[in-house]
């Protein structure tokens, strides 16, 4: 449910608008040295207060509750939380009567019968992708000379990320966009098919972010238009590099040293300025409806630290698995 991983494991929990939202990570190896400042690039990357993000702003100081001791992480469970501090949870009362277009608010209800925390999406609100980022974090520091960098390729179908965003504002609306990432210095070997596949196990996390709507590894989709001598990677040498890397960097679900490379559609804000229609679930009729609030032009501009993250206790984790890491820095 709310939790991701065999060794290294991973488990979020809060709601947008409830006193905090947090972490917690089972499996750390012991000894890792870990300090609050250790978070600031990463929780900087994904703040808001950029052009085409939610003026929403939240502190993001990180409380890191157990697992540390002495500036080195343990070996226990280790928590780290982060208070909401900037709500409005007012901007969501007139809106339970009619649950949101593209948002969790019309399943939730059903599938929680109407207990759930509605305020700013609750624990379905990216809000919570703090926690993931933090996660990544302690990630990133036990996987050392591994390399791991998202970036934005698109936004609106346009390379130029400003571009991509005027086309939103003129249109008065959301937008998405494309994020890729890259890892380099991977191991051959990573990866326990069939269902742990090195694949799988990115792709499980990756869709754990709110708005993320597709997947691609290497060519991705463009393989299905290749010739299967065009996208076969010719092995160069006893290290596994190949002269193309069409599968991305995983081979039967298992990774063959080159970088691997995979990309993630993100879909628009769901909750638009726009007029939409909407059922009103106390009248049983359809209205108009317009969404209140501060939210993000772009929720794309914000991921790439987000898709860093997932991937890096992703691999963390299968480091763990094939014994690539010891339980002890």
């Amino acid at each position: 449910m709310n939790s991701i991983g065999r060794i290294f494991r991973v488990s979020i929990f809060g709601e947008s608008h409830g006193e905090c939202v947090g972490i917690n990570i089972d499996g750390c190896p012991a000894g890792l040295s870990l300090g609050v400042d250790d978070f600031t690039t990463d929780i900087d990357r994904r703040k808001a207060g950029a052009k085409g993000t939610t003026p929403r702003k939240e502190a993001d100081l990180p409380k890191i509750m157990n697992g540390v001791y002495n500036g080195k992480t343990t070996g226990a469970p280790i928590t780290v939380l982060f208070d909401n501090t900037n709500t409005r949870s007012g901007d969501y009362e007139k809106q339970r009567a009619v649950p949101r277009p593209g948002h969790a608010d019309f399943v939730a209800t059903n599938k929680f019968g109407g207990f759930e925390d509605y305020r700013g999406g609750g624990h379905f609100s990216g809000r919570l992708t703090v926690c993931l980022v933090a996660a990544g974090v302690v990630a990133k520091k036990l996987l050392k000379e591994i390399s791991i960098a998202a970036t934005i390729l698109e936004i609106g179908g346009e390379a130029d990320t400003e571009v991509g965003l005027q086309k939103a504002i003129d249109a008065k609306d959301t937008i998405g966009g494309i994020v890729e990432c890259k890892v380099n210095g991977l191991p051959i070997g990573l990866g326990e098919p069939f269902f742990d596949s090195a694949e799988s196990m990115i792709g499980h996390a990756v869709f754990a972010i709110p708005a993320v709507r597709g997947i691609e590894f290497g060519t991705g989709f463009a393989a299905a238009r290749m010739y299967g001598s065009q996208h076969n990677d010719a092995i160069e040498n006893s290290t596994g590099k190949t002269v193309t890397n069409h599968a991305g960097g995983i081979v039967g679900g298992i990774t063959n040293s080159n970088e691997l490379v995979f990309r993630i559609a993100i879909k628009p804000t769901s909750s638009t300025p726009k007029i939409q229609h909407t059922l009103n679930v106390e009248t049983g009729e359809t209205e108009d409806f317009s969404v209140k609030g501060r939210h993000d032009l772009c929720i794309a501009l914000r991921v790439p630290v987000v898709l860093e993250a997932v991937t890096a206790f992703v691999l963390v984790d299968l480091m763990l698995l094939e014994q690539r890491m010891g339980r002890v820095v």
